[in-house]
């Protein structure tokens, strides 16, 4: 007879504390001008505030897959909460950057813990059938937090501090970590694992220089002429080649046998597709927001709430829809949806009207809403047990690194765009031509995504329910 959980208790507890963790990805990103006056640094010290954060995530990702097989489930699940609450309490009483940097640090060793340890668990203790629901709240935690992250931190800098940012996430870590240690079981079995320390210096430096080259190249003043740049990207290139022979070994510290499952794949690139979707949009509009029709940087992130609303509310909704129909129903239409409203994006002007921008981003959340959790359980669901700690290290590893490198890229085009508008142009510094300038790199970039998502589609018809034996069926 199979275990009986209590699954809403679970679900809740990691959930909660999920929140606070992908709130503080992106919560400091509209405090950064206000920390640079606070502690008396420049941009590029205080961009590390972020960059920092998604390092440890990135280096830490790939480990997580042994660790989930070390350790139990409320180990795990007490250190990651106890790394989060440590480090959120540091950051909110920080009197200089180095005690705030390693608060940051603290707050991603605990976020890198727990979110595969989330999936992992629904893995477990949901049957397949209902695991697109699970999978859907899971989705709306991972999208909705980030997205109002720097909308309720601008308000509270606005009219408070920056460290009531921190202040405001204690609460909800209490009662994540008290709904944990009270109704969370261990769900898997501890094995004894062998640490392959060449693998792990590989994995380290490899993902680590790929996550800091491609985010360093993202940033003011960076780009990718950078010698730094090229060196740490060429460095990581190197180093994850060599990761990946090593990991034909008896222990693997990722075990890649996952890739041998189609659906698995299919699921992984649609999900990373979506990811470099949304990071290029969240970086674009607001920027063609504020240069094209003047509005202020808060603003013009409270623009995007909505459909950051309306995607986690649909993700819970698409969720139950897969569960139901399959991936099919629910991907494919999604897609179709995606690749028109990119195309529309790219017919914009700093005319079009603010109203229209907000509705289009609206739909554009609303089909990856159905899109995302359907791949993302689809992709789980064809794994057998024991490779899904594996899968779960390998999903949220390429999320970190596709994410920094969606950002970093989606900044090289609408440069490249921009520069290239304005070395034609009469008047290179008057402010209508400086935001038809942001139109044409703005365009560029929603038209390589649109491209993304049309090769997304094709592939999304080779799509199959996969069942939990790792096989596929109609």
């Amino acid at each position: 007879m199979k275990r009986q959980y209590n699954t809403r208790a679970i679900l809740a507890s990691l959930l909660i504390c999920g929140f606070v963790g992908m709130f503080s990805e992106t919560s400091l990103n509209i405090a950064i001008t206000n920390l640079m006056e606070v502690f008396q640094i420049n941009a590029a010290t205080a961009q590390w505030l972020t960059t920092g954060y998604l390092l440890t995530l990135g280096i830490l990702m790939p480990f997580t897959g042994l660790l989930l097989q070390m350790f139990t489930t409320r180990q795990l699940f007490i250190a990651s909460t106890a790394g989060l609450t440590v480090g959120t309490f540091l950051a909110a009483v920080s009197i200089n950057f180095e005690m705030l940097m390693f608060a940051r640090v603290l707050q991603a060793i605990g976020m890198g813990l727990l979110l595969p340890l989330m999936f992992n668990t629904v893995l477990v203790i949901f049957p397949p059938e209902k695991r697109g629901g699970a999978m859907g709240y899971i989705g709306l935690v991972l999208s909705f937090a980030p997205a109002i992250g720097p909308a309720i931190s601008g308000m509270m800098i606005q009219y408070l501090s920056w460290n009531f940012i921190f202040w405001f996430l204690l609460p909800f870590l209490v009662i994540g970590m008290v709904f944990g240690v009270k109704y969370l079981e261990n769900v898997t079995e501890v094995r004894k694992q062998r640490i392959d320390f060449l693998s792990a210096i590989l994995s380290t430096v490899g993902f680590g220089s790929i996550v800091f080259g491609f985010s360093h190249a993202g940033e003011a003043g960076g780009g990718w002429s950078s010698p730094l740049v090229l060196t740490l990207i060429i460095i990581g290139v190197i180093a994850l080649v060599l990761f990946v022979f090593r990991q034909n070994n008896d222990q693997p510290l990722l075990n890649l046998r996952v890739f041998k499952y189609p659906m698995f794949v299919i699921g992984v690139f649609l999900v990373m597709m979506c990811m470099v979707i949304v990071m290029s949009t969240m970086i674009v509009l607001p920027m063609f927001l504020q240069t094209g029709a003047g509005l202020s940087v808060f603003v013009a992130g409270l623009m995007l709430l909505p459909g950051s609303v309306l995607n986690g509310t649909l993700q819970m909704i698409s969720g139950r829809l897969f569960d139901k129909y399959g991936p099919k129903w629910v991907v494919i239409p999604g897609l179709v949806i995606v690749m028109l409203v990119l195309w529309f994006f790219t017919t914009l002007t700093p005319a079009s009207s603010i109203g229209l921008i907000v509705a289009l981003h609206m739909v554009l959340m609303g089909g990856i809403a159905l899109i995302w959790p359907a791949s993302q359980t689809n992709a789980l669901n064809q794994l057998p047990p024991e490779l899904y700690p594996h899968g779960s290290a390998v999903l949220n590893t390429l999320m970190q690194v596709i994410g920094a490198i969606g950002t970093a890229v989606a900044i090289s085009i609408l440069s490249d765009g921009m520069n290239q508008y304005l070395a034609t142009s009469s008047a290179p510094t008057m402010l209508d031509e400086i935001a038809n300038a942001m139109t044409a790199g703005a365009q560029n970039v929603f038209g390589t995504v649109m491209i993304l998502a049309v090769i997304g589609f094709i592939i999304g018809l080779f799509m199959r329910r996969s069942n939990n034996n790792g096989q596929d069926k109609k």
